[in-house]
């Protein structure tokens, strides 16, 4: 069977995304992690918008964002219904309002107009959001596992690694009960497997 070819970078969220519904939907993929000081020239080729995750199908489509990779993959295969919560208002609120507010915390000092703990807080009252939703259910997408947990997932796991004894005592707790069980999953852990490297 002809695989598919996803040139990814093991840290990156929208890469950890992809990885995971690819992983989920079973098709037959190879995954190779890129050098962003390097950039292969076939992957620049395929994409010259030069950012990761991207996708080359077998058929020689090339899919360059995360949640269209996801998307396509759960369109081959979606065997828990991960599609029948329609959650993409939390996605859409993550990729354009959650990330702005992630990127400043992490990287504070190249916003020096406000100490840390500002951009903190801006990003707590986001996730805020997702502590009301779980405080009602284990998932965002509701009893089960779905599209948004997997969505957002890794934006906030980056967001609780910039102070991990901090974020382990927000006033968070069904967020922080909901982070670790999906860290703690299989799903996780395979598509956090090591790569080849280009």
């Amino acid at each position: 069977m002809n695989r598919h070819l996803l040139y990814s970078f093991r840290r990156c969220p929208y890469a950890m995304r992809a990885r995971m519904a690819l992983r989920y939907s079973g098709v037959p993929l190879s995954i190779v992690e890129v050098s962003l000081k390097a950039k292969p020239a076939e992957m620049l080729a395929a994409s010259p918008k030069g950012t990761v995750p991207v996708l080359v199908c077998a058929d020689g489509r090339v899919i360059e964002q995360s949640l269209e990779i996801m998307l396509w993959a759960l369109g081959q295969h979606d065997p828990d219904n991960w599609l029948q919560a329609d959650h993409r208002g939390l996605i859409e609120a993550n990729d354009s309002v959650f990330k702005v507010l992630l990127d400043r915390y992490k990287y504070a000092i190249r916003y020096p107009e406000h100490p840390m703990e500002h951009y903190r807080a801006q990003g707590v009252e986001y996730l805020q959001r997702l502590e009301d939703v779980l405080a009602h259910t284990p998932y965002l997408a509701g009893s089960a596992l779905g599209l948004a947990d997997v969505a957002l997932a890794p934006f906030v796991r980056q967001f609780a690694h910039v102070d991990r004894e901090w974020f382990a005592q927000a006033p968070l707790p069904h967020l922080n009960t909901w982070l670790e069980r999906f860290l703690a999953s299989d799903l996780f852990a395979s598509a956090m497997v090591k790569s080849p490297s280009l």
